[in-house]
């Protein structure tokens, strides 16, 4: 029941991720003067390609079992990201982002300890 829940867990992180990954990399053109303004467009950039990626690294690697290990170092990664966005919503005073972001910090941190010390992805053996 637990690697359900976990795997469940991942997946819904993975599409948080991915949406909002997509949404800096392709933002709306009603939005992108907004997002500009907010933060550099490299920034933006840069933080969309890795949520895109770190959507992927949630759960391709325990899917195939390559490298299971990338599961847990994505959880880490998008634990940065998420104490930096935290901090930064706090500083503009958007408590409801900020809340926001910090939930999606504690549910990558279960993540991140599950699958490193209690319930590890196991790497595929080779015949």
């Amino acid at each position: 029941m637990l690697n359900i829940t976990l795997w469940v867990l991942q997946f819904l992180l993975a599409l948080a991720f991915l949406a909002h990954g997509l949404l800096m990399l392709f933002p709306p053109a009603s939005m992108v003067a907004q997002m500009n303004a907010a933060i550099a467009p490299a920034l933006r950039l840069f933080i969309g390609v890795t949520e895109v990626l770190a959507a992927v690294g949630l759960t391709l690697p325990g899917i195939t079992r390559v490298q299971p290990w990338l599961v847990v170092a994505a959880a880490v990664g998008l634990m940065v990201v998420m104490v930096c966005a935290t901090v930064f919503h706090i500083g503009r005073g958007e408590w409801s982002s900020a809340v926001t972001t910090a939930v999606l910090l504690a549910l990558l941190a279960v993540v991140a300890y599950m699958r490193w010390k209690v319930n590890p992805l196991l790497p595929r053996r080779l015949a």
